[in-house]
């Protein structure tokens, strides 16, 4: 009978360890997910909008020569990421493609302009600088005109600031979350032996004796629960590189390092200080409190 007992025990204890586990893990994963996004959200960022283009219409009249120097220096420039040359016959195969219909059977010529195609750096991609480069462009004569979609870098830039200040709002606000939801969860853990802790201090023990065992099964769960959510974490990050690989998310490695670092550590302190507290509570309690 007394051995059934203490197997039911130590399933119980065992299932509320996996409990804590879990709850720990789901907390941190949900938590580094949010700090991936953080972390990337510039990168991301970035890659929409260097897929702005400034197009540059050349004359007909101008020398090749010219054309050639000025897309060598547009190539050079600080703001550029890539310069493509686009004549008018490759424009015209290029609209054709689109639509499906050769429009110089209807025209008789072709009345598209030689072009070059800018796409610039994601710094550079602001009104300001914009206009900048286009008035230091339009002075050269055999340019006709510039054009790109200035209510495009507008509304993204805009909507940048907007989605920057969102996410940094809720990663705030979910660390305190995932700091209240770990704390609940090691409180019930300490709850449930609250007896043990206090029949311990009634035989003498010290409150720092009763406490370590405690803290120390706690920070073990709160590093199998932080294994864990850094596992799901490369998953993700590993699925997300493989889906989209022109944003590099593992490229620069030092910040995920670094987050992967923070989210461990984050487990293993607020189940340690969690569990402090706790237990510290209890042991400041009376005897008939414990009912309560």
């Amino acid at each position: 009978m007394a051995s059934s007992f203490d197997n039911y025990q130590k399933r119980k204890l065992i299932s509320s360890y996996i409990s804590v586990v879990v709850s720990i893990a789901l907390v941190l994963f949900l938590l580094g997910c949010l700090g991936l996004l953080v972390i990337n959200s510039k990168k991301v960022a970035d890659h929409f909008k260097e897929q702005v283009v400034m197009t540059i219409y050349i004359n007909d009249t101008a020398k090749e020569v010219e054309v050639n120097q000025l897309n060598k220096s547009l190539a050079m420039a600080d703001y550029t990421k890539e310069a493509k040359y686009v004549s008018k016959d490759e424009a015209a195969e290029l609209m054709k493609a689109e639509t499906g219909e050769d429009f110089m059977d209807f025209v008789g010529y072709n009345p598209l302009k030689n072009s070059i195609d800018v796409y610039l750096k994601a710094d550079y991609v602001t009104t300001e600088q914009l206009t900048e480069i286009t008035e230091s462009l339009s002075n050269k004569a055999f340019i006709e005109e510039i054009k790109y979609d200035n209510d495009l870098v507008e509304l993204m830039n805009n909507n940048v600031k907007k989605i920057t200040f969102w996410v940094l709002l809720i990663s705030g606000l979910f660390t305190l979350i995932a700091v209240l939801l770990i704390n609940s969860s090691i409180r019930l853990a300490v709850y449930s032996k609250r007896f043990i802790i206090k029949t311990m201090q009634m035989v003498g023990a010290t409150k720092t004796f009763i406490r370590r065992p405690f803290v120390w099964k706690s920070v073990q769960l709160g590093i199998f629960g932080a294994i864990v959510a850094l596992a799901g974490m490369a998953v993700v990050l590993y699925y997300l590189d493989i889906t989209f690989p022109e944003l590099e998310l593992l490229r620069n490695t030092i910040p995920i390092i670094a987050l992967f670092a923070g989210i461990f550590f984050l487990g293993v302190i607020i189940t340690w200080i969690s569990t402090f507290i706790a237990t510290q509570r209890f042991l400041n309690l009376k005897t008939d409190q414990l009912y309560y």
